[in-house]
């Protein structure tokens, strides 16, 4: 048997938010984008989650994709994401998703974050969540700015062909890996695999995963890594703090007892015979 890998999308499997359209506000704080972009980007992501999308759909949110960002300096769209990254992301990373990627790499299998957000929205997420594995959208860059065109759109049968073509590259055996994710649009992705898994599916999803016997998850707990990590550290803290109290009262104990054996003794050889 083959290399095994998890595959994660980002939005509503992940973090329970659309991961663009969070750091939108950053973006027009900083003049990247107008109040009229927010609005247009707030409805197609509305649109999308509760009326699925076909190819057409998605080749047009590509296509305003790259004439939204066309001219944007690289540089300060990292140095966005990177600023605001805990505020915006870490609350609402999904526990289950945590806890779940967690688990597969307890069982060896690398594990690969896959959306249709740019690069460099995504990996700093990844690296968030301790994933060095990313399939993202890529965008093409001239002089440090985004030229306008896009080089790969990781979305639709795009994330199929980029999951297949990793899974060559390093070994994978696709009848051993797994999919999360929630949408429709990436049913190429969980076809792919052999344990594809809807996560929140929209409505178009479930129905396709029950018409092919996929598993079905609900992930509702978002809470910040921050938390979860203070709430592990908690348990062997208490554990220690619990031990060294029984330990000093042992300790406090034994000594007692001691000297009141000494008192005894001193008290029987003072008394007559």
């Amino acid at each position: 048997m083959g290399r095994s890998a998890a595959f994660f999308d980002l939005d509503r499997t992940v973090v329970a938010k659309s991961s663009a359209l969070a750091f939108g506000r950053p973006f027009y704080r900083d003049g990247l984008i107008t109040r009229s972009d927010v609005v247009k980007g707030a409805y197609a992501q509305l649109m999308f989650r509760f009326g699925g999308a076909d190819e057409a759909a998605m080749a047009r949110t590509r296509d305003y994709l790259a004439t939204l960002c066309s001219g944007w300096p690289v540089e300060q769209v990292r140095q966005i994401v990177a600023e605001t990254l805990q505020e915006l992301i870490n609350p609402y990373v999904y526990a289950e998703a945590s806890e779940l990627i967690e688990e597969h790499r307890r069982l060896g299998h690398d594990v690969v974050l896959v959306s249709a957000s740019g690069d460099e929205i995504v990996r700093p997420i990844g690296e968030l969540l301790g994933i060095t594995d990313v399939i993202a959208t890529r965008m093409t860059v001239a002089d440090g700015r985004y030229t306008g065109e896009i080089e790969f759109y990781a979305a639709g049968e795009g994330k199929g062909e980029a999951v297949r073509e990793l899974a060559t590259a390093r070994g994978y055996d696709l009848a051993g890996c797994y999919a999360y994710s929630d949408s429709i649009s990436d049913l190429p992705l969980l076809a792919a695999v052999g344990h594809p898994t809807a996560v929140n599916p929209d409505r178009a999803l479930r129905r396709a995963a029950t018409e092919r016997g996929w598993e079905v998850r609900e992930f509702r707990h978002p809470i910040p890594l921050r938390h979860r990590l203070r709430s592990s550290r908690a348990m062997p803290v208490a554990a220690a703090v619990g031990v060294g109290v029984g330990l000093a009262v042992g300790i406090a104990w034994y000594g007692r007892r001691r000297r009141s054996r000494a008192v005894s003794r001193s008290g029987a050889l003072a008394s007559p015979s």
